[in-house]
């Protein structure tokens, strides 16, 4: 283990730490395990026979030079098994160590359980880890940042209202540029799809909304958005094991959904956002699914440009290869229908080896990103062989169609040095919809 990473300062564990007594910390672990945790908990724990084979699936393993402190078994043994073994007992250093674990080095994306030969969901075993930890307040700054703000303002990035409407507006009148008629409708009731974004977008990302409104107005899609809470599907708390706020979150997206009575939601390109409003929202508000049908972005794109309702006027030239969103590839299996749209887009595409559901994970999804600044060295240490993989492609231009690996990957190209930047989808459709001019 790097002492360095070690040594990372983070005021929301190390003052978190220093307000628990013992007798806090066990009744916290005793009710996950005895009252959120049953039979999975128990057939996992007791599967497991450290044969290691997860080892080799997980890029922080094999980055930090194949360190056995970093294979999946061992932050399980080093966290969750100690916990359990020790009934609760456990001391503030045992809770420093776990924190680190589950919420830096662990980015919950499921690959190691592709290689268990017993199926075991580590990636439920570190997440059951990260609930003890929101529970004891023990979850690093800036990623209990962003659910304080789901919280307060049923947002990521503390958007206020009166910004979310002058945002659209604004990005309405840029897509006018390219289309003299096209618009962001809001609150339509009955329209064939609402699109649902994240919190960065309005705040930092803008232009992606206005791309959108472009792309709607060149397919004749029936849409709108909601201009009032349930706008943003971000939902960190899902990541921060603040379920409670996960739930709330989903809860507003779809009542807002059904309010407007859409046919389907569009998940815009967000893999983490996906899976809280079709997988992990749901379930913790005890529904069996969504009530309105969801589709990702990958699905959406693939569907307007297969059946000819978005034609592609020019193709992007440039080299480039695509990054497998760990939770719309391994974790619903768009490969592909990303794969169809990006050569629809793309003449020089290359891939990534190893590729589709075995492609590594960016180390920025799961909420690792969201722990900022402090962790980012040791998430770079992290993700060399991503660099590599990335490295050996010979592209120019990464397409991402997820936020967070979008972020992640622009970190790992700026860190590495590789000479590429990294793109949206959506930012390579409007270009390639566009009609020649002369």
């Amino acid at each position: 283990m790097d002492l360095q990473d070690q040594a990372v300062l983070d005021r929301g564990i190390d003052e978190g730490l220093e307000k628990l007594t013992p007798e806090r910390i066990e009744k916290v672990i005793r009710h996950v395990l005895d009252n959120e945790s049953a039979a999975r908990l128990k057939v996992y724990l007791e599967t497991c026979v450290h044969c290691g084979l997860c080892s080799e699936a997980c890029h922080t393993y094999l980055s930090r030079d194949k360190d056995p402190d970093f294979a999946p078994v061992a932050k399980v043994k080093d966290t969750l098994w100690e916990m359990v073994k020790r009934k609760g007992r456990v001391d503030k250093d045992l809770l420093r160590r776990s924190a680190r674990i589950a919420f830096t080095e662990c980015g919950a994306c499921r690959r190691c359980s592709m290689y268990c030969p017993f199926g075991i969901d580590i990636a439920y075993l570190i997440m059951t880890v990260r609930r003890i930890c929101s529970l004891l307040q023990i979850v690093p700054q800036y990623l209990q940042d962003t659910t304080n703000s789901h919280a307060v303002t049923s947002n990521q990035m503390w958007v206020q209202a009166d910004e979310w409407i002058d945002t659209l507006m604004w990005q309405e009148e840029d897509a006018r540029d390219s289309f003299a008629d096209a618009r962001i409708p809001l609150d339509k009731e009955g329209a064939e799809v609402m699109y649902s974004v994240i919190a960065p977008e309005p705040k930092i990302m803008a232009q992606l909304l206005g791309n959108m409104a472009v792309i709607m107005k060149a397919a004749n899609v029936d849409w709108t958005m909601p201009s009032a809470d349930g706008w943003d599907n971000s939902n960190m708390a899902m990541y921060s094991g603040d379920f409670e706020v996960m739930g709330r979150v989903e809860r507003a997206h779809w009542e807002r959904a059904r309010a407007l009575k859409v046919e389907r939601v569009v998940m815009g390109e967000c893999g983490h956002a996906y899976r809280g409003a079709v997988y992990d929202g749901p379930k913790w508000l005890g529904w069996q699914k969504p009530p309105i049908p969801m589709i990702h972005a990958v699905e959406f794109y693939y569907e307007l440009i297969h059946s000819g309702r978005l034609k592609i006027h020019r193709k992007i030239t440039e080299p480039v290869t695509v990054q497998d969103p760990c939770n719309i590839v391994r974790g619903r299996g768009l490969h592909h229908k990303l794969r169809y749209v990006v050569n629809a887009l793309c003449e020089n595409f290359t891939d990534m080896d190893p590729r589709y559901e075995h492609n590594y994970c960016c180390a920025a999804g799961g909420g690792i990103i969201n722990c900022g600044p402090p962790w980012k060295l040791s998430r770079m240490k992290s993700i060399r062989v991503k660099a590599e993989q990335m490295a050996a492609t010979g592209a120019k231009i990464c397409i991402t169609p997820c936020h967070n690996c979008h972020s992640g990957i622009e970190d790992i190209i700026g860190h590495y040095k590789l000479g590429m930047h990294v793109s949206f989808i959506n930012e390579l459709l409007v270009k390639a919809i566009a009609e020649p001019q002369g």
